[in-house]
């Protein structure tokens, strides 16, 4: 399977490549915690259908310690009894903040309050832009049908300027 444009060798889509680099990394370089930024960016690309974006957080979560077993049950994490309080209310608000077209409420003030009572407003700050990020990210992905699995951990490293 081929994308049907190649956003790296685009001068537009380069040129937006790098400033999404780099607002991704004042949220990896802020206080939430790398496991939390990849399982919430895991489950909304599940939800999104995003093959690439679950390739590459997949593989960065492990390339950053998170076992297998926690990886797998990412999509059934309200069954699962592997993921903390505070992970489970950033994987509710992952699934709210991304299906705001499947649901009338956007995020129910339960899901806001479980969140606000684990992480400060540093924490959620970046959460809420961690949100924002991934689902465009998935969109851009979605829409070209950039192919899943060619992803190495920290290819894009070299991206932001």
């Amino acid at each position: 399977m081929d994308a049907r444009i190649d956003l790296f060798t685009n001068e537009i889509a380069a040129a937006f490549g790098k400033r999404f680099a780099n607002a991704a990394t004042v949220i990896h370089r802020s206080p939430l915690p790398t496991t939390t930024q990849e399982l919430v960016s895991l489950r909304a690309s599940q939800i999104n259908g995003c093959g690439f974006c679950v390739d590459m957080h997949t593989k960065d979560a492990v390339a950053a310690g998170e076992s297998q077993a926690r990886l797998n049950l990412v999509a059934a994490w309200r069954e699962a009894t592997v993921f903390t309080e505070a992970e489970r209310a950033a994987l509710a608000l992952a699934e709210e903040g991304t299906r705001l077209a499947d649901a009338h409420h956007g995020v129910s003030d339960e899901t806001w309050a479980r969140v606000r009572s684990h992480y400060d407003d540093d924490q959620v700050a970046a959460l809420v832009c961690l949100l924002a990020l991934i689902n465009a990210a998935n969109r851009i992905n979605v829409i070209v049908r950039n192919p899943a699995g060619s992803y190495e951990p920290g290819m894009f490293a070299g991206m932001t300027s």
